[in-house]
């Protein structure tokens, strides 16, 4: 699976939104934490908006904040925002010369949408117990 620089910095951005919730955060200053350029950036903010993930508030105390709580936004539902469909080898057709091979590709789709999925913001703003 090859993870696009659009990806990943729509997850980076979304855990620099989530870590400062409820406070607003402006562009500006998630692509200097995150070292992402800002033009890219508002690019990848508009479409997290339209995807329900990101509200938005314009003016000097206006910034991006979390749409619904961070323990309801998976990796998954950014990855479906930012670069569209998880799966990468769906839809490959059985050949006689390789069998079984397709039935390990849908395995690992099915494995990757699992884990993407579950893992939550939370999940990666919240330090591992113990």
């Amino acid at each position: 699976m090859h993870i696009s620089a659009r990806t990943d910095y729509a997850v980076r951005a979304m855990l620099v939104i989530a870590h400062a919730h409820p406070r607003l955060v402006k562009a500006a200053e998630i692509a200097k934490a995150q070292r992402i350029p800002v033009k890219f950036l508002t690019t990848i903010l508009v479409d997290l908006r339209r995807g329900g993930l990101v509200t938005s508030l314009r003016g000097s105390n206006g910034g991006h904040g979390l749409a619904r709580p961070a323990e309801q936004i998976s990796v998954g539902d950014i990855l479906r925002i930012a670069d569209g469909a998880l799966t990468t080898v769906g839809g490959r057709a059985d050949h006689p010369a390789t069998p079984g091979l397709s039935d390990m590709w849908r395995s690992l789709d099915t494995a990757i949408t699992e884990v993407v999925d579950r893992v939550t913001l939370t999940h990666l703003i919240e330090p591992p117990p113990g």
